[in-house]
């Protein structure tokens, strides 16, 4: 019987023709790896469409509040509701940019903002310079919307505002309960972690880590050159044919290994708050971790990431996805692929299963292992299951705390 502590999630995504992830520069993002430039998906185009995905298995359906992640979350979620309340907008504005200060008041840019502000800088000004972009559970909205209404009702002008403000954030037992709500901030947050330079806002710490996906073989690129025609041109009108426009874009194929961790400890402790070190005894609810984590696997399999919908369609499902549930550090199968192979399934499936028998026979195989598969391939140590079973089985791990 293994405690699993760690979900590993192997995947291989074929996509032809498609431009997933750009750069700065609107090419495909890259990777040099093993004396080759591959292909590369971010982490965070991965995750941000597995959060935003609406389908049956999408996270928003699990029944927990997803965050908020924006850098108007005061301005939105505290000023507007305070004038809209009818609270005089020069004292709403006040109230504002008092929890700005009060919740950003240890950030280190803003201290160097307001070092280097100008005397007489207006307040909207001061606030642009200093907001974060932070991930914030409704919950904790709400309570700060709480306490900012009844500071409306006790001062009469902008000063008090500020002295009010600045009084409650300075209440040890009111930043107690602020850092307390971390559990409240959001499902993403409870998996995809929260991170800001301000001591007063909960960091929380990722449970799920994903790594950036790339091909299993050198870069497969061409420029794709095409034209935009102008319906009401023609020939007669000039030399172009009624062209209104040439251009061109890069395209990439490629067959992309994706590799997604899921501390379980760790998951069920931002979900419910218990103790790490507790997570897998009796009493602990894991039910909603082990939704999230059935949830995430169904995700990973068929949600595809991608730009130029329109023009390049680029949709898949894995056409190979194990999951290992253990014990011990989690390690990549990356390195099955460090030397590129040729880009096709069978030749992946090859690298991989060699790869992970080479593992086994120096490590020893302490996970247990499922997979699904589009090919007759066979992975050792690994029972091969459709998708559903797969997810529900990987759901059971988490509900159990064994395997």
């Amino acid at each position: 019987m293994i405690t699993p502590r760690f979900l590993q999630i192997h995947s291989l995504h074929s996509y032809p023709a498609a431009l997933i992830n750009r750069d700065d520069a609107g090419l495909a993002k890259r990777l040099p790896f093993g004396g080759a430039t591959r292909t590369r998906i971010s982490s965070q185009c991965l995750k941000r469409h597995w959060r935003m995905a609406e389908d049956e298995w999408a996270l928003r359906s699990i029944g927990v509040p997803m965050g908020k992640r924006s850098r108007l979350i005061v301005d939105r979620g505290i000023m507007e509701p305070l004038v809209k309340a009818g609270i005089d907008k020069s004292l709403a504005e006040a109230i504002a940019e008092g929890f700005l200060k009060g919740l950003f008041q240890e950030n280190p840019k803003r201290a160097k903002a307001k070092k280097d502000a100008q005397e007489g800088e207006d307040a909207a000004a001061f606030s642009a310079q200093t907001k974060q972009a932070v991930l914030f559970g409704q919950p904790e909205i709400d309570y700060l919307l709480s306490k900012a209404r009844a500071i409306a009702a006790e001062v009469n002008s902008a000063d008090e505002a500020a002295k009010a403000c600045d009084a409650f954030f300075k209440d040890k037992d009111l930043r107690a309960n602020i850092k307390a709500m971390k559990h409240h901030a959001g499902l993403e947050s409870a998996l995809f972690g929260r991170m800001v330079t301000s001591d007063l806002i909960a960091n929380t710490d990722a449970a799920v880590h994903v790594a950036h996906a790339f091909t299993v073989h050198a870069e497969e690129s061409e420029s794709d050159y095409f034209t935009v025609v102008d319906d009401l041109r023609s020939r007669a009108d000039g030399d172009d044919a009624g062209s209104a426009g040439i251009f061109d874009m890069e395209l990439t194929s490629g067959l992309y290994y994706g590799y997604v961790v899921i501390d379980l400890p760790l998951l069920v402790s931002n979900l419910e708050g218990a103790p790490v070190d507790q997570w897998h005894e009796d009493g602990v609810d894991r039910d909603l971790a082990a939704r999230v984590a059935q949830h995430l696997i169904h995700l990973v399999a068929t949600v595809s990431p991608g730009a130029k919908l329109g023009s390049t369609a680029p949709y898949d499902y894995a056409s190979m996805l194990m999951i290992e549930a253990g014990g011990r550090q989690p390690r990549t199968l990356a390195n099955a692929f460090r030397k590129p192979v040729e880009p096709h399934f069978s030749s992946a499936m090859e690298a991989l299963g060699r790869h992970l028998r080479v593992l086994d026979e120096t490590y020893g195989q302490a996970e247990a292992r499922r997979y699904l598969s589009l090919s007759d391939a066979t992975l050792d140590g690994a029972e091969r299951l459709p998708l559903d079973r797969l997810a529900q089985w990987a759901a059971d791990v988490v509900r159990q705390g064994k395997v």
